[in-house]
């Protein structure tokens, strides 16, 4: 939820309605996030000064800082990433699939331009190669200036960016990749082949045998008629397929899930390595504790979504 990869445009430039503006969403000094996935409720943050808004090739960007949130990043009118809670999502859509590999070498990345998910793979030091496919410039270069905390992952020197459609590197790339973790917004428009079988089979084909993927799986509050048949039709050609989630307040509902499949190797709720001390210090939200949790779902959650 924090780039552009056919899924954070929600619609292209030309799909777009002229009246979908960033700027019209802010009333009487509010931020107002309203859409169409999350019908009948709203997530309002109070505006302390608007610092950029402009139209990319892709998506209508805003990034305004918040009186108690901190700076907030938002494509066409939906919020991707704020400062106060980034990282209850960027920890765990990264450390969920690293953390249950024994030995992850090179990671993939689809999306999530603002950096965040770059910075926490580069707390994993066996990792030799981090790739980073992202279709927007602009999410990178507004998150280099408004939300150097997260783009500060572009740093690291095993990064390796490419500015392009996810999917298309994945086909030139098979067996390739031990890790792929796509940070994806929601499935409207464009956004919507990441939640469909095809993006998922190629995502199967660009990891290497024992290699896990993990996605931005929606929200269990919402979207169980969108994760079931997802879930259900991944379970035919991955090895494994769970479902985890985290707590996070600016999202919809403060909760979003975690697609994660493997590709010949066993399920991933228990972490196969465990931070070390320094590491674990720098955490602000997962724990190998909290990675086992994460798997644990509410009993509606459990029946809707693994139909057990």
């Amino acid at each position: 939820r924090g780039g552009s990869n056919s899924n954070h445009n929600k619609m292209s430039a030309d799909e777009q309605p002229q009246g979908l503006n960033g700027m019209d969403l802010i009333i009487d000094g509010w931020f107002h996030e309203r859409g169409e996935l999350w019908p009948g409720q709203a997530m309002s943050l109070e505006v302390e000064k608007v610092l950029d808004h402009h139209r990319s090739k892709y998506q209508d960007v805003l990034v305004f800082k918040s009186k108690k949130y901190g700076n907030v990043l938002v494509l066409d009118g939906v919020i991707q990433v704020t400062e106060r809670d980034e990282h209850a999502y960027q920890e765990m859509i990264a450390h969920l699939p690293l953390y249950a590999h024994p030995d992850p070498k090179k990671v993939l990345v689809i999306g999530g331009g603002d950096g965040g998910v770059l910075r926490e793979i580069a707390r994993h030091p066996g990792v030799e190669e981090i790739v980073i496919c992202e279709l927007d410039a602009d999410v990178i270069d507004v998150s280099k200036k408004y939300l150097p905390s997260l783009a500060k992952g572009y740093d690291d020197s095993r990064v390796k960016v490419h500015i392009m459609d996810g999917a298309k590197f994945m086909d030139e790339n098979q067996s390739s990749f031990d890790v792929i973790i796509t940070d994806s917004s929601d499935p409207i428009g464009p956004a919507g082949v990441l939640f469909e079988t095809p993006f998922y089979k190629a995502m199967h084909g660009a990891l290497r045998e024992g290699g896990i993927v993990c996605t931005q799986g929606e929200c269990m509050w919402l979207h169980v008629d969108i994760i079931k048949p997802l879930m259900e039709s991944i379970r035919q050609f991955y090895t494994t397929a769970g479902y985890a989630y985290t707590t996070i307040p600016t999202y919809p509902s403060g909760q979003i899930g975690f697609i994660i499949a493997t590709k010949g190797r066993g399920e991933c709720n228990k972490p196969a390595r465990k931070p070390s001390d320094e590491v674990q210090k720098q955490l602000k939200y997962y724990t190998s504790e909290l990675h086992e949790a994460s798997f644990v779902l509410p009993a509606f959650a459990k029946r809707a979504i693994l139909g057990e």
